[in-house]
């Protein structure tokens, strides 16, 4: 087990230096540069700017300082407000978290509830119901869905605010950052299920005599979980990292509007400390995801 995680920690050292690598040198070779705003400066004063931060050296120097500080926790300060990185993102993604996790929650539980119950009463009214709700869910967009709730609660209806700092304001962006991953685990619990029924020891369970909330509960959603967790894993970095379409339609201040507003700006700084936030969060929790494994299943071997 130690082993393998020094391997993934070795390995998430290397991806997330490649991420900065390549995305540092890309927004470099885009024409143009963040203080080509729509009032032109004149040339005395983008010298002043660009060696300000120190945006004259080569990119490879600039590069080299920026990794520099990097080890040392410095994200820098914003070129367009002057803020540090690292406190606009905590309060970002504060924001951001808040509204994913609560959505990650109710997609797992729900998810796994509605699949069950499918599995359990296969080709049946429920399994249908629920089926054909999953499916009409997977195929909706979230900007889609995002917008046709906004049109009928908040305007037409008027019941919930845009957005504000009450509770209220949480339903529907949760109920559009939730509805898909509950409607895609729902569905791989469900084959997982009917999967893991199908077993030679589930009929031996059945023929000991062993109650039917004990094979379903101990012996069949535990193995069944197995497939659920691997989606868990990416589903939950990025649901928790922020929709971007999801939080530019209810105008919600989180880390995805941060991050289109950073590229749109091109504030060098900032895009280079949400993409690295971004992709730390998604390498760690595939592996824990990848952990988890073990703890619900010791069979498997991680190597």
């Amino acid at each position: 087990m130690l082993k393998y995680v020094l391997k993934r920690i070795f390995y998430a050292i290397l991806t997330m230096f490649l991420i900065c690598f390549i995305t540092f040198f890309a927004m470099n070779a885009i024409p143009g540069g963040p203080f080509n705003g729509e009032k032109a400066k004149s040339k005395a004063v983008m010298k002043v700017l660009n060696e300000r931060y120190s945006l004259d050296k080569p990119v490879l120097v600039q590069f080299g300082n920026y990794m520099k500080n990097l080890l040392h926790g410095d994200l820098g300060v914003s070129l367009k407000n002057g803020r540090d990185v690292s406190q606009t993102i905590a309060e970002s993604f504060a924001v951001s978290a808040k509204i994913g996790l609560i959505a990650v929650v109710i997609a797992i539980i729900f998810g796994i509830i509605l699949g069950s119950i499918a599995a359990l009463n296969r080709n049946k009214w429920p399994d249908r119901v629920i089926v054909f709700f999953a499916t009409l869910a997977t195929a909706m967009p979230s900007f889609v869905l995002a917008t046709l709730l906004l049109l009928v609660f908040c305007i037409q209806l008027k019941w919930i605010p845009v957005w504000s700092s009450t509770s209220h304001s949480y339903i529907l962006p949760v109920i559009s950052l939730s509805l898909y991953p509950m409607a895609y685990i729902t569905r791989l619990t469900k084959t997982s299920m009917l999967d893991v029924l199908g077993q030679d020891y589930i009929r031996t369970a059945r023929a000991k005599g062993v109650s039917q909330r004990k094979v379903i509960f101990v012996h069949a959603l535990r193995n069944a979980l197995i497939p659920v967790i691997t989606y868990i894993g990416p589903m939950t970095a990025g649901v928790l990292t922020g929709s971007l379409v999801v939080e530019k339609i209810f105008t919600i201040g989180g880390l995805g509007s941060k991050f289109v507003d950073c590229i749109t700006n091109r504030d060098y700084t900032m895009i280079m400390g949400t993409t690295i936030f971004l992709a730390s969060f998604i390498v760690v929790v595939n592996l824990l995801s990848d952990l988890v494994y073990k703890v619900i299943d010791p069979r498997i071997k991680l190597s």
